[in-house]
């Protein structure tokens, strides 16, 4: 993350709302969405609510580079790569350490983690 800005560093470890812009599996169009990012030990991860498919997941599934919007508390269009997580044990890695860091995300309404591992997609993403 050398590239980025002091700002852009300060709101990856303190802000939480983002837009991304990914480009559509099927239509190739763009696609910018108001999403939640999360900051584990300084890795970035993107993930989403069990069990609704997302249309953001696929898209990066078939197109990862995507544009990370940040609005928070600093304000830049960074350019971004996202690598789908889908080992059992790494998944629960990132899984444990995104809950503990977000107050309720296991109590009501929000479901176990079991239901984040079994359900819920999960990217890393990384700044060019």
């Amino acid at each position: 993350m050398s590239e980025l800005t002091d700002a852009a560093r300060a709101a990856l470890d303190a802000d939480r709302v983002i837009d991304i812009t990914t480009t559509g599996a099927k239509s190739g169009e763009p696609r910018r969405i108001e999403i939640w990012f999360h900051n584990v030990d300084g890795r970035i991860f993107i993930t989403g609510l069990p069990p609704k498919p997302r249309g953001w997941y696929a898209n990066l599934v078939a197109n990862p580079d995507f544009t990370f919007h940040l609005k928070e508390s600093a304000s830049a269009d960074l350019a971004a790569t996202a690598r789908p997580i889908t080992a059992p044990d790494e998944r629960r890695s990132v899984f444990e350490g995104l809950i503990a860091r977000t107050p309720g995300l296991t109590t009501a309404p929000n479901p176990p983690i079991e239901k984040w591992l079994e359900h819920s997609p999960l990217v890393e993403v990384t700044f060019a």
